[in-house]
């Protein structure tokens, strides 16, 4: 049993000090309020449950910055695409490691704890399966394992190029299964974890443009108990041509004919009329928001306010990895209903409360349930993630309490970071990943060959 104490920590139930865990192996076993240092491995400063990431691409980030040139015309997430599809092909599976270990290093040292990979790059760069078809899924997993990442794996289905059945294009060779191929993959990515700590595997339908109905229905068999993500009216055009497909929105449509519940996340989920937005949270699922992903897409702004007083969960994701830090996307999320309602401290729960907690605890017990992990809370049976904050730092020494949060998302952002712990273990201190000289030189490695 190894024994820590916290100086401060944020619990269910509110602000505590000089807070003693009882750790077994990962797992919180015992927490204890006002303990005695003696006998105890201090943590100095202030302890946060590390923050539940859940989606991202981690191969986008090589590819970060290589989209922003004005095109001949309006610029869109579907110019943005084909520049996506162009840049995959250059990507080895060294390259996909290096880069997968590279963002999920950022994640760490911005206050990711846990990572929800939507996995859709299988295929080598012509689109032939490599000899083990989950080849990449492994390299996902070894990511994770160098890294220290706490990972749930999503094994994306993809099979249509659009609505209605439409074959995939040149560009997408490289995600393409069969429902049959895919059940294989599966079975490779519940291999390739095995030998990780508290791993999971669940199933990504990659939109309702990517599968036909059959094909979703018979992907679904394999779901189980297991978590369920999909993109989800990302875009106006998604929304119009699946109206032009079926007469439905597409999280309509979604509601009516699958079974969402709570092992479901539904990915930007941007464009929701009132129906939709009350259909999403009386079923339980969690809306997946990835505020700078979509600020950056141009996608839109995420009906919030009303989801919110509908009683929906949502979490937080950084998708394209165009950027990667925790407290950024919360900030991003807030000011963006901000600038929709003209208004501010918009997402707090009601009069005298801290935004910057209301989003944070939200967004752990969103991000935990999408997931499908005993994470996100300072709490015995969950695992011990910490992010722990600098309380020396000039925007932190005079504050206390709520406030500590409030700084962290709005104004310190990544930098008031000093130590992280994974199940338990140190991954990062003094706000730098104890393996970041070797990932980073990887990494460069990799990014001189691509972009050569």
């Amino acid at each position: 049993m190894r024994r820590l104490i916290l100086d401060h920590a944020l619990l269910p139930e509110g602000w505590a000090r000089n807070v003693g865990l009882d750790l077994d192996g990962g797992v919180i076993a015992a927490v204890h309020r006002d303990v005695p240092p003696e006998g105890r491995e201090r943590l100095a400063g202030i302890a946060l449950p590390g923050l539940p990431n859940l989606h991202s691409h981690t191969f986008q980030r090589a590819m970060a910055g290589l989209a922003e040139t004005r095109g001949p015309e309006g610029d869109s997430f579907w110019t943005w695409r084909q520049v996506m599809y162009r840049f995959l092909g250059k990507l080895t599976p060294d390259d996909v490691e290096a880069v997968a270990a590279f963002a999920m290093m950022e994640m760490l040292e911005g206050g990711f704890t846990a990572l929800a990979e939507f996995h859709y790059l299988h295929h080598d760069s012509d689109g032939r399966p490599y000899a083990d078809i989950a080849e990449l899924s492994r390299r996902i997993a070894a990511a994770a394992q160098e890294t220290g990442m706490g990972l749930t794996l999503l094994p994306v289905f993809y099979a249509q190029g659009g609505f209605g059945g439409a074959a995939p294009t040149e560009g997408q060779r490289r995600f393409i299964n069969d429902p049959g191929a895919y059940a294989r993959l599966l079975e490779g990515a519940r291999k390739a974890v095995a030998g990780l700590d508290d791993a999971v595997v669940g199933i990504a339908p990659h939109s309702l443009r990517a599968v036909t109905p059959e094909s979703l229905n018979d992907i679904l068999a394999h779901a189980g108990e297991g978590p369920i993500h999909i993109h989800i009216a990302e875009q106006v055009k998604e929304v119009e041509d699946c109206l032009a497909w079926s007469g439905r929105r597409p999280v309509a449509w979604l509601l009516d004919h699958a079974p969402v519940d709570r092992r479901w996340c539904l990915i930007h989920a941007t464009h929701l009329d009132a129906g939709e937005v009350s259909g999403i949270a009386a079923g339980g699922a969690v809306a997946g928001l990835c505020p700078i992903t979509e600020a950056n897409l141009g996608d839109g702004i995420f009906e919030g306010v009303d989801y919110l007083a509908a009683g929906g969960h949502f979490g937080v994701g950084s998708d394209s990895n165009i950027e990667i830090s925790a407290p950024a996307e919360l900030k991003q999320f807030e000011y963006s209903q901000r600038l929709k309602h003209r208004a501010r401290n918009v997402l707090a729960e009601g009069e005298g409360q801290s935004t910057g907690r209301s989003l944070y605890e939200k967004a752990l017990s969103g991000g935990a349930q999408a997931l499908g992990r005993r994470i996100g809370a300072i709490a015995p049976g969950h695992r011990a993630d910490l992010v722990v904050l600098d309380s020396t730092h000039p925007d932190l020494a005079a504050a206390s309490g709520d406030r500590w949060v409030d700084s962290y998302i709005f104004v310190t952002g990544r930098a008031a970071i000093d130590t992280v712990l994974v199940a338990g273990q140190p991954v990062v201190r003094d706000g730098r990943h104890v393996k970041r000289d070797a990932i980073r030189a990887r990494y460069t490695q990799a990014m001189a060959r691509i972009l050569a």
